[in-house]
């Protein structure tokens, strides 16, 4: 095992010298080997310093354009687009809590805009690649569906993304109510697990199970409808849709 030797250490025998020598000569040897890898790396900067430096300035300029775009640009655009959405936004909750005779002409203009103002799907026209943008797609695909147009709802539902605890399963949950209106409940069925798994909450989670069970008994899977039921029973006992597990639930069992 080779030991610590200090400065000036003469060896004691022929066999330590030779190893004291052994040991000098590989030392030396890596040193050289260091010393040419740093010359070569040195050597190949030299010869391409001008692309290194045009790379570097390349990259500095799409920073500096970036964050000029986000700042004088994406910014102001998010700042309009958010107070053209009041006006909108206005409209639709007018017509959600509203006079039942005047609901689709209150969300004709939060669809369409009134006043001087933009509607939603002015917004989405205008605005696009904004936060305002995407949630108007969002309002546009309720207002649609509350209109009972629901291809439209589909359309515009589909293109909100979201990831908000509550906004992306209503919007998946919304695309199947729609899909059950146009009888289509496989796609239905389908839009309802999506919306009861994308968050795992005490409002949604439950809402969207129970929608999927009864739509599911529907289409005579009985063992799809139970599961979800039993989930609901299981996880979400205190929803207000555990109260109508037990009877879907016979319902789901009776087809067996």
């Amino acid at each position: 095992m080779a030991t610590y030797k200090k400065r000036g250490y003469k060896p004691k025998t022929k066999e330590e010298e030779v190893e004291i020598q052994e040991e000098n000569s590989t030392t030396a040897e890596v040193f050289n080997t260091l010393d040419e890898g740093a010359s070569k790396t040195e050597e190949w900067v030299a010869a391409n310093q001008k692309y290194i430096f045009g790379f570097v300035g390349a990259v500095a300029l799409i920073v500096l354009a970036y964050l000029g775009y986000q700042k004088f640009i994406q910014e102001p655009k998010e700042q309009e687009a958010a107070n053209e959405m009041f006006q909108a936004q206005k409209y639709f909750d007018n017509a959600v809590n509203g006079n039942s005779t005047l609901k689709d002409s209150l969300y004709t203009l939060a669809l369409k805009g009134g006043e001087g103002k933009y509607g939603f799907i002015d917004i989405i026209d205008n605005y696009g690649g904004t936060k305002a943008a995407n949630l108007a797609q969002y309002y546009a695909g309720f207002a649609y569906l509350n209109m009972n147009k629901y291809q439209e709802a589909i359309d515009y539902l589909d293109k909100f993304k979201s990831d908000d605890e509550m906004l992306e399963p209503l919007a998946l949950g919304g695309i199947g109510d729609a899909f059950v209106q146009l009888n289509q409940m496989e796609e239905g069925l389908s839009y309802y697990e999506k919306a009861a798994n994308a968050r795992n909450n005490e409002f949604t989670t439950p809402k969207f199970l129970l929608k999927a069970a009864i739509t599911a008994i529907s289409l005579n899977k009985a063992d799809v409808a139970i599961k979800h039921l039993e989930r609901i029973k299981e996880e979400y006992s205190k929803s207000p849709e555990a109260n109508q597990v037990d009877v879907h639930l016979g319902r789901a069992q009776a087809m067996k």
